[in-house]
């Protein structure tokens, strides 16, 4: 009966950790909404990078393969949660292609491109080549290393950030949502067990945690900057 009871109480708090991260998730793939509207304000991406939505896509397909119960049972919401951010990616890229100059909208295509080439061989590997356990870990590990670039490639600005001073193309939103989803998603496979879901997401929950450090940090800064810019203004004109 108390064994009953404690396995109950275990999949509640399981199946609250994956939806919790599904919700998270929705907030994230939404973060880049502001960031989005001045590129179409702007009719330009400017200095803003379109390879964090390329390995955004690129984990959201195989992460997705790996939820679906032909690789994995027991963890459909994994599925459904990378399907819905398939569908933000592919909306995000379209919007960044269309507006971003001429060579970095060839390099992006041809990217794309690459994304689904490259998936479309992973499921074909992953059910002609494997068994039901052998296509878990097959998936599962490149699950980890698309996980891992995902959550490592907004790193790619912060060396703008370091260099300017500035958290302008680091929106907060997005950082901070990064980090609710990887720890929710920690948590997840924590309880499921499953080191593929738990590995990938830990170091995401550390990457996040280093950006929003840095976010702090310089936003501070900038605004201390500001200040000391405006008090020969306040001396000269009393």
């Amino acid at each position: 009966m108390l064994s009953t009871e404690l396995s109950s109480v275990y999949q509640t708090f399981t199946d609250a950790a994956g939806v919790l991260g599904n919700l998270f998730a929705f907030g994230l793939y939404l973060s880049p909404m502001s960031t989005f509207n001045r590129i179409i304000r702007n009719r330009s991406t400017e200095q803003f990078s379109g390879m964090p939505y390329i390995y955004g896509l690129m984990n959201c397909l195989i992460c997705c393969w790996y939820g679906m119960p032909i690789v994995k049972s027991g963890i459909i919401l994994v599925a459904t949660v990378n399907s819905v951010g398939t569908v933000f990616q592919l909306v995000y890229l379209s919007i960044f292609i269309s507006y971003a100059e001429r060579a970095i909208k060839i390099r992006m295509l041809a990217l794309l491109i690459a994304v689904f080439v490259i998936f479309a061989s992973i499921v074909f590997v992953s059910l002609s080549c494997f068994d039901y356990n052998g296509r878990q870990f097959f998936v599962g590990y490149l699950s980890i290393a698309s996980l891992i670039f995902m959550y490592g490639s907004p790193l790619i600005v912060i060396n703008l950030v370091i260099k300017t001073k500035s958290v302008e193309f680091m929106p907060f939103n997005l950082s901070f949502a990064t980090f609710l989803v990887s720890f929710s998603f920690t948590t997840y496979g924590v309880f499921k067990m499953d080191p593929f879901l738990y590995m990938p997401n830990g170091i995401g929950t550390l990457l996040a945690l280093v950006q929003l450090i840095l976010y702090c940090h310089y936003n501070n800064s900038s605004k201390e900057d500001t200040e000391e810019e405006e008090e020969p203004l306040i001396a000269e004109y009393p």
